[in-house]
C-alpha cells in the first residue's frame, strides 16, 4: 500500500469514528431551535427513538398507551459501566428498600412483617442513585417537554465532560411527557390559531384555550392527582414502571400562569408528618443550588410558598412517601403560547421557560450526584425505620369483608402500590373503629382483610390509612382528609399491637359455579360497582331486568331492597339462560337461581314492588360553564368502568337536542348560565330524570316548581352583636381569614335512607367527601331527604370555623318527585376523582335505580 493511500485511509477511519460518535442536537433533528415552535409529541418520540439507537449510554421502554394511542417512554441514561447492568442496579435499589427483586410482587409474601423474597442485608449501598425527570404532566404545560429533549442530549453528547462525570455515579430516568393526550390537545388548538408570527399581547385569542383545555388527559382527569390512585391508564402504566425501580430523587416539572415567577424547592408548608429530618433538608439543599445559576442569570424565583406537600397523590408527595426526595418544579407559562407580555410588561418566551426547567435539571442531576451516598444511605435507612418501627399509631388494620367486590377493589390498590397484606386473624382484638370513632372490641372473620405495618411501604400505608391528617398549616392546595376505609365504606379497626395475617388469601376464594338447572329466574344481591357493570351489560344485550323495592327472602336465602331479578318471564329468547349466565360468570357474579316466583318471605315477583328497569338513554352535559373534571368523571364511569353508553351534549346545544330522546340528564359541577329551567321541568314531568350535582344544584334555587333551598344561617341578636364587635381584619392575615370559610376536602358522615332507591346496596352510614360548604334546606313532605347530616357529622380534614358551623343539620341528597319525572339532588361528588369508591354504587342508583 502505498504511502498517500494509507494516509487517506487513516485519515477516512479517523474521520468515520467522528462521525459515528457524532449525536444530532435537538436543533439539528428537528430542523429548528427549541423554542421556535411547539414540537408535536410524536417527533418528541423519534426524537427519544434515535438518541436510544444512536447512543450506547441509552435504554429506551415504552411503558404503555395513552386512551388515544399514544406511547408512553421512559429512558434510561447510565455511564459505559453502569447502562450493561440496568437490571442488576434496579434488583439491588429494590433490595435496599427490602422489597426483593421481583417485579410485580404479590401481596404477602412471607409470614414475617416486611419480609420479602431477599432479604435487605444483602443489598450493597454502593449502588448509583437513581435520578427521575419527569416532564409534562398537564398537557398545556408543554415547556418542560421541549426541555426533556435538551436534557438527553446534554446527557449523552459526547463532548459534554461533565454530564460524563454525573452518570458515574447515577443514572438518570427522563419521561419526557407523562399526558401526551393533553399536550396535543393544547398544541393543535394553539397551532390552529396563531399568526405568521406569535403575538405577545395577552388579549390575543392563542392565549385563551377553549373548553377543556390541554390540562388533562382524554377523559378528563389531572393526571397529577391521580399517583397513589392510579385510575387512569397512563398512571397504571407509570407507576408500575416506578414501583419497580423506587428512585432516590424524583422531580415533576410543571408550569403556573405566566405572571409567576419559577418556583422549585423546600416546599411550603403543610408538611405531612411522616416526612422525615432528611427529605425535608434536602428539599433546601436542592433548592440552594438552584438558586445559586438562577441568581447568576438574575432570573426571579420563590420558594416555600404556595406548593405545600400533604395530599399523597402528586408527583411530589408520591415519591416523597415511597423514600424518595420528591419535588415540584414551577416555571410561569400557562397560555404563554410562544411568546407573552406578563404584567410587569416583560416578554416571556417560550425558549426562556425552556432555559429555566432546563437549568433546573441539571442543576439537579448535579446535585443528586454530588450526594449520592448520603442519598442511598438515607433510602435504605427510610425503608429500614419503614419495616422495624413503621409510624403512626396503628401497626394492624383490619378491614371487615361485608362486601367482597369493595375488598378486592382495596386489594387492587394495595397490590399496584406495593403495600403488602393478608387475611384472618386468630381472636378477639381490640381497636379504634373507624365508624364509631371509639375504641372497640372485634372478632375478625378469616375473610377480612389485614394488613400489618411492618412492612416497607409502611409510611404509604400510614398516609393512606390514617383515620385522621394532621394539618400543621390549614392554608393547603388540595384536599385534607382521603382515608381509605371512608373512601370505600368499609368497616375497619387499627389495632395498636402488631398482629399477622393468618393466610395470605380469603378462606374461601372460590369461583361461582354457574347455575345448571332451568330457572324461573335469578337474583343477584346489588352491593358493588361490579353489580352495575354486569346489570348494564344485560340491558346492552336486550335482557329485561328487574329490582325489588322491598328485601325479600327465597331459596333459603335474605336479599336486601335493591336486588336484582331476571325474570324469564318477558324474556322470551331462547339463549336466555345462556346469555344470563355467561354474562355472570365473565364478570364473576353469583346468580342465585329460583324455581319459582313465590318467595318464602315478602313479596312475590309480580308485586308491584318490583320495578322493571327501563334501559335509561343517558345525557351528559358538557361544554363551555361545565367543570371539564367532574364531567369526565361521568364519563370516565360510563365508558370505562361499567361499559354503559352516555351521550355528550354541549350545554350550548341543548335548547336543539331532542329531550324526548333521553331518559336521564345529568348535570355536573358547574356554572350554567340561562339554565333552561322551565324547558327542563317539562321534561321532568313527563317521565325524564335530572342529575344535578354540586353547583349544578344551586342552579335550581329559587327556580318555580322545584324545592331545592338554601340553608340560610341561623342569626339572632347575638350573632349581630357578635359581628359588630368582630375586631377588624388585618390587611396581612386576610388570606388566613379566608380559611375560616374553608372547606379544602373534609369527610363528614350523612344518615342515609337506604330504604330509597338512591341508596340500595349501602349502609345507613355514609361518608361523603365535601369541597364545599354548600349544604340546603330538608326538602318537604312530599320529596324524599335521602341523606341528611348533623351537628356531629364532621369526620376527618380541615374545615374552616365559619364552614363547620354552617354544615350541621341539613340536606346533601335528596329526591323530589315532579310529575312522572324526579330531581336528584347530589350535593357532593359521589364519584370524586374515581377514587371514592363508596359513591360509585350510590351514583349509579340516581342512574339506574331512581323512578324505575
Amino acid at each position: 500500500m502505498s504511502k498517500k493511500l494509507l494516509l487517506f485511509v487513516c485519515f477516512f477511519a479517523i474521520n468515520l469514528a467522528a462521525f459515528a460518535q457524532e449525536i444530532r442536537s435537538p436543533e439539528k433533528f428537528l430542523g429548528y431551535k427549541l423554542g421556535e415552535q411547539f414540537t408535536p409529541h410524536s417527533r418528541i418520540v423519534e426524537y427519544f427513538r434515535y438518541i436510544a439507537q444512536t447512543s450506547k449510554n441509552v435504554q429506551l421502554v415504552q411503558y404503555g398507551t395513552t386512551n388515544e394511542g399514544r406511547p408512553l417512554i421512559a429512558v434510561f441514561i447510565a455511564s459505559d459501566e453502569n447502562i450493561g447492568r440496568l437490571e442488576e442496579i434496579r434488583e439491588n435499589n429494590l433490595r435496599l428498600a427490602g422489597l426483593g427483586a421481583v417485579a410485580g410482587l404479590s401481596s404477602s409474601s412471607s409470614d414475617k412483617p416486611g419480609a420479602t423474597l431477599t432479604a435487605s442485608a444483602t443489598a450493597t449501598q454502593s449502588n448509583p442513585v437513581i435520578c427521575w425527570l419527569s416532564y409534562n404532566v398537564h398537557g398545556n404545560e408543554p415547556a418542560s417537554s421541549e426541555t426533556a429533549m435538551q436534557v438527553l442530549y446534554d446527557l449523552v453528547d459526547p463532548s459534554n465532560q461533565q454530564t460524563k462525570v454525573w452518570l458515574k455515579n447515577t443514572i438518570v430516568v427522563i419521561d419526557p411527557c407523562l399526558n401526551p393526550d393533553g399536550r396535543e390537545r393544547y398544541i393543535n388548538f394553539y397551532n390552529s390559531v396563531r399568526g405568521a408570527l406569535p403575538d405577545a399581547n395577552p388579549a390575543a385569542r392563542e392565549h385563551s384555550e377553549p373548553w377543556p383545555g390541554g390540562r388533562i388527559n382524554h377523559y378528563y382527569f389531572d393526571l397529577n392527582r391521580d399517583w397513589a390512585w392510579q385510575t387512569q391508564k397512563e398512571s397504571q402504566a407509570r407507576l408500575a414502571l416506578y414501583n419497580k425501580w423506587l428512585p432516590q430523587i424524583h422531580v415533576d416539572y410543571h408550569e403556573q400562569g405566566y405572571n409567576a415567577p419559577y418556583y422549585f424547592a423546600p416546599a411550603a408548608e403543610p408538611f405531612h408528618k411522616v416526612i422525615t429530618p432528611w427529605q425535608r433538608e434536602f428539599q433546601s439543599i436542592i433548592g440552594k443550588n438552584n438558586a445559586k445559576y438562577f441568581d447568576q442569570n438574575g432570573w426571579l424565583y420563590f420558594t416555600r410558598q404556595e406548593f405545600d406537600l400533604l395530599y399523597p397523590s402528586y408527583g411530589d408527595t408520591y415519591p416523597i412517601y415511597n423514600g424518595s426526595i420528591g419535588m415540584t418544579y414551577e416555571q410561569g407559562g400557562i397560555s404563554a403560547g410562544l411568546s407573552v407580555i406578563t404584567s410587569s410588561g416583560d416578554t416571556l418566551t417560550l425558549a426562556d421557560r425552556i432555559a429555566h426547567h432546563h437549568t433546573t435539571s441539571m442543576s439537579t442531576i448535579e446535585t443528586a450526584s454530588n450526594y449520592a451516598q448520603k442519598l442511598l444511605d438515607e433510602f435504605k435507612k427510610f425503608y429500614d425505620n419503614s419495616r422495624n418501627t413503621p409510624p403512626g399509631d396503628y401497626k394492624t388494620y383490619v378491614i371487615e369483608n361485608d362486601n367482597t367486590d369493595k375488598i378486592k377493589t382495596l386489594a387492587k390498590l394495595l397490590d399496584r402500590n406495593r403495600i403488602q397484606y393478608g387475611f384472618g386473624l386468630k381472636g378477639a382484638v381490640s381497636g379504634y373503629d373507624y365508624m364509631t370513632g371509639k375504641t372497640g372490641q372485634y372478632n375478625p372473620g378469616p375473610n377480612d382483610l389485614v394488613i400489618n405495618a411492618y412492612q416497607p411501604k409502611s409510611v404509604l400505608l400510614e398516609v393512606l390509612m390514617e383515620p385522621r391528617t394532621f394539618v400543621a398549616d390549614s392554608d393547603t392546595y388540595d384536599i385534607t382528609a382521603w382515608s381509605l376505609p371512608y373512601a370505600y365504606g368499609l368497616k375497619a379497626y387499627g389495632l395498636k399491637e402488631s398482629l399477622l395475617p393468618v393466610s395470605v388469601t380469603p378462606a374461601d376464594e372460590n369461583v361461582h359455579a354457574a347455575p345448571s338447572a332451568r330457572a324461573y329466574a335469578y337474583v343477584l344481591a346489588w352491593q358493588s360497582v361490579n353489580d352495575v357493570k354486569f346489570l348494564a351489560a344485560l340491558l346492552k344485550k336486550g335482557i329485561k331486568v328487574r329490582y325489588s323495592e322491598q328485601p325479600f327472602e327465597a331459596a333459603g336465602k335474605k336479599f336486601a331492597a335493591g336486588s336484582l331479578l331476571i325474570t324469564r318471564a318477558g324474556n322470551d329468547r331462547a339463549d336466555f339462560d345462556e346469555t344470563v349466565t355467561k354474562t355472570a360468570a365473565a364478570l364473576d357474579r353469583e346468580l342465585v337461581p329460583l324455581a319459582s316466583g313465590f318467595v318464602d318471605k315478602g313479596h312475590d315477583f309480580g308485586s308491584d314492588v318490583i320495578h322493571y328497569i327501563r334501559p335509561p338513554h343517558v345525557m351528559l352535559i358538557a361544554g363551555d360553564g361545565v367543570s371539564a373534571e367532574a364531567m369526565g368523571e361521568v364519563w370516565h364511569f360510563f365508558e370505562q368502568q361499567i361499559g354503559y353508553p352516555v351521550t355528550l351534549v354541549k350545554y350550548k346545544d341543548l335548547e336543539r337536542a331532542r329531550l324526548e330522546d333521553f331518559d336521564v340528564a345529568i348535570f355536573p359541577d358547574g356554572d350554567y348560565k340561562d339554565f333552561p329551567s322551565d324547558r327542563l321541568q317539562d321534561w321532568v314531568h313527563a317521565g325524564g330524570r335530572l342529575i344535578a350535582m354540586q353547583s349544578a344544584v344551586a342552579q335550581l334555587l329559587d327556580k318555580k316548581g322545584f324545592d331545592i333551598k338554601k340553608k340560610e344561617e341561623k342569626k339572632d341578636d347575638k350573632t349581630d352583636d357578635k359581628a359588630k364587635n368582630q375586631p377588624q381584619v388585618r390587611y396581612g392575615d386576610r388570606d388566613k381569614d379566608a380559611l375560616r370559610s374553608s372547606v379544602p376536602g373534609a369527610i363528614y358522615k350523612i344518615d342515609l335512607d337506604n330504604s330509597h332507591p338512591l341508596g340500595f346496596g349501602l349502609n345507613e352510614a355514609y361518608y361523603t367527601l365535601k369541597l364545599s360548604d354548600d349544604i340546603y334546606e330538608l326538602l318537604g313532605a312530599d320529596d324524599w331527604n335521602v341523606g341528611t347530616i348533623k351537628k356531629e357529622g364532621y369526620v376527618a380534614g380541615f374545615v374552616g370555623q365559619k364552614s363547620k358551623q354552617k354544615i350541621q343539620d341539613g340536606l346533601l341528597l335528596g329526591v323530589q318527585p315532579m310529575g312522572r319525572g324526579d330531581v336528584i339532588y347530589l350535593v357532593d361528588d359521589p364519584i370524586f376523582r374515581s377514587f371514592w369508591e363508596n359513591g360509585k354504587l350510590l351514583f349509579a342508583n340516581a342512574v339506574f335505580m331512581v323512578g324505575q
